[in-house]
Order: structure tokens, then sequence, then C-alpha cells
């Protein structure tokens, strides 16, 4: 049986860490997140975003689903929802939804504490007392079937497709193998593969959910004069060698490994506990894509890149990985394993028993490069207006 250290919750699966996560619900009460994050201390995290007040009702619909959803990750043993108090995203839902997976929340408005400073004064307290609630859990042994993994990718080139990618997707085969979640997304990134994917499905219904979700993205892309096919690869892509989007999808969809999908959920939508390889409906943009896992409840991503990215996360630890040997070098203090290894020999199997050995690792608290340098990247999906006509039924 494979295991890990992790933080026992009481509803659903352990955590790998133990934050209070501090949940603004808007640009406006961003930086005073971020403020009482920082004085609260180092288990304290604010996951500051660019959204605004007055959203549209289904762009307000998907930023609640993915606060909610980070506050419920299991990573999070308490929360604290602050808002500004003039915004129609609606706080105290969000603070239910974290509480009814049994965290302890509190709700803060920065109008009614009456300003900024007074705010940060009373959210610092407030973030205090939630730590007092949790500070004392500790890890216990659990088995790596309540992991959920998710793997991304990002300043892909042709290192990605050959090393990195299918080294991350052999540890994804692992967990899947010991009874665990596994997901990848970037649904503009199955472009040109996405024939491959559907013969991976499990049944009918998944399959033409897949294929259905492809159509919508490219559809809305070309709504907006946008031409997903010809964009891509993007100029970064081209100079690191990839020359087709056909190229790029074949490499990037290796990352999920080789097992059946047996399912696709929407963006920040929550991912089944055990539940095999599952997709991920999300945009292409790195930052929102993970952000979308983390609220699905990923208590750990793998990130692989070619060019260099050091992307990171304030929820969940991000396992950097590349195949190129030149960025492993450069980037040696943002890498967490050189897969490029798989250039000079060393098989895919080896690579990817590695890299499953460290997702073991980082779960039991080890901690990852964008750990230890605080690089803590947060962004919502922002639903487009042709996104909001076609969910009106206006498209």
């Amino acid at each position: 049986m494979s295991t890990f250290e992790g933080y026992r919750r009481s509803d659903g699966p352990a955590g790998v860490r133990n934050y209070v996560a501090v949940l603004p619900v808007s640009i406006a009460a961003s930086a005073i997140a971020d403020e009482i994050a920082d004085r609260a201390g180092e288990n304290v995290r604010s996951t500051p975003h660019q959204m605004g007040r007055d959203p549209p009702a289904a762009a307000r619909e998907q930023i609640e689903r993915t606060l909610t959803g980070v506050g419920r990750n299991p990573n999070v043993g308490a929360a604290l929802v602050v808002g500004f108090g003039t915004e129609r995203i609606d706080a105290d839902e969000i603070a239910d939804g974290v509480a009814a997976a049994g965290r302890p929340v509190e709700t803060l408005s920065v109008r009614e504490a009456g300003g900024t400073t007074a705010a940060v004064e009373a959210g610092t307290e407030a973030a205090g007392d939630l730590w007092s609630e949790i500070g004392d859990c500790r890890r216990v042994e659990c088995d790596v079937s309540e992991l959920r993994f998710g793997v991304e990718c990002g300043g892909s080139d042709a290192t990605s497709g050959i090393a990195a990618n299918p080294a991350v997707g052999v540890a994804c085969d692992r967990l899947v193998e010991d009874g665990g979640t596994a997901t990848f997304s970037e649904t503009p990134e199955f472009i040109g593969a996405e024939h491959i994917l559907a013969e991976r499905c499990v049944d009918e219904s998944v399959r033409e959910r897949l294929l259905e979700r492809v159509d919508r993205r490219e559809s809305a892309a070309e709504l907006m004069g946008v031409d997903l096919r010809g964009a891509q690869p993007t100029p970064g892509n081209q100079e690191g060698g990839l020359t087709t989007i056909e190229e790029k999808s074949l490499g990037a969809i290796t990352k999920g490994g080789t097992t059946p999908v047996r399912g696709i959920v929407d963006y920040a939508e929550e991912l089944p506990v055990g539940g095999g390889l599952v997709l991920m409906d999300t945009p292409g943009y790195d930052v929102e894509s993970v952000v979308g896992k983390v609220a699905g409840g990923a208590q750990v991503v793998a990130f692989t890149t070619g060019r260099g990215s050091t992307t990171g996360n304030p929820i969940a630890p991000v396992i950097k990985v590349t195949g190129n040997p030149k960025t492993a070098e450069r980037l040696a203090n943002n890498m967490d394993v050189d897969a490029s290894t798989v250039l000079d020999g060393e098989s895919l199997d080896d690579v990817g028993d590695r890299i499953y050995e460290t997702l073991q690792s980082v779960a039991s608290g080890e901690r990852t490069a964008a750990e230890r340098r605080r690089l803590e990247e947060f962004a919502i999906n922002e639903l487009q207006p042709n996104e909001l006509a076609e969910l009106r039924g206006g498209v």
C-alpha cells in the first residue's frame, strides 16, 4: 500500500498542507487579504485575484464556485472570506459552502469594519483565531488513493512532449493504479489530438462531452475572431521547436498518462476521489487552469515546462518538472525534477517513478521550489462575453 503523511479532514480526503485561507471575493478586497495573510503568519495564505465587484450572473456563479472550491480544498483547514462590502458576489454563500465541508469559517466586510486599517486589524485577529482552531492538527498516515493530482504544462518546447510530459504521465498512471485521481486540463490544447482522447473515454457519454467541450472552446474563440488552430503553437513554442498545433497537443496530452478517461468536469467543479483519470474543461492560461484544478480539490500539482516557468499556487504545492537540460541548469533553483535525463537514455518509467516518489514526499510535507520562494500566482477564469451569451442560450 502506498501512503503519505497528511492532515485528516472531518469531511473528505486528507490535506497535504494545513492553511488558513484568506479568500477575497473581488479585486477590491484582494490587497486587504494579502496584508492580513502577511501579518497573520506563515500558515495563512491569501488568494488575491482580478475579478471585479459586479460581474454578470454566469461569471458571478463561476467566481463563487471557484472561491468555494478553494476554501473546501483539503489543504485548507479554515477560511476567512473577505469582501469590500459592495460586491454582488455573495461572501456569505461562499462561507456557507466552505463551512459545509466541515471547515471553521469567518467573514469580514471592509465597509462594516470601518475601512482598510480596521479591516486588516480585525482580519489579522480573525485569522489568528482560526489558526488556533486548526494549528494542533498533526500529520497521520493516509492512503494515496485520497490524492487528487493535477497536472499542467506551460512554456512548452520540443522536450516537453518527449520527456517531461510523458514522464509525468507515468506518475499519473502509477497514482491511478493505486486508486487515486489524476486530472489534466487546458481544453484548447486538446485540439488536434481530441480524437485520441475520445478513443480513451470509458463510454459514449464521456466521449460526447469531451468533443462538445473542445468544439465549444474553438467556437468561442472564433466568435472573438481568433483561429486557435492558426494561433498555435505560440511564438515561444515555435522558438522551442514545436511546429504545429497537432504536435503541441499530442505532446500535451501525454502528461495525463495512458489510463481510460473516466470523466470530464467543468472549471472548478469538484473532482471525484478515487476517480481515475478525469479531464477538466479550462482555458489554456496556466495560472487560471491551475486554480481551476485546485478549486476542484487537487492537493498537489505537477507543472511541466521546457522553456521555463516558475508558476506556483498559494494553496497547493506545485512540482516543477523540465525535460530541457538547459532549463534544468539555468533554473535549477526553480525546478523540482529534472526529466531531461530521458534525452540521455534514462527510461520514462524510471523518471516517472521519481516524479511519483516526489509527489508522495511533497504530499508528506516536503516543500517544492515554488513554495520555498513563495511563488503563489492566483487568477480566476474570466468568462468572455460570447461565452456568457452561450451559457444564457444566446449563441
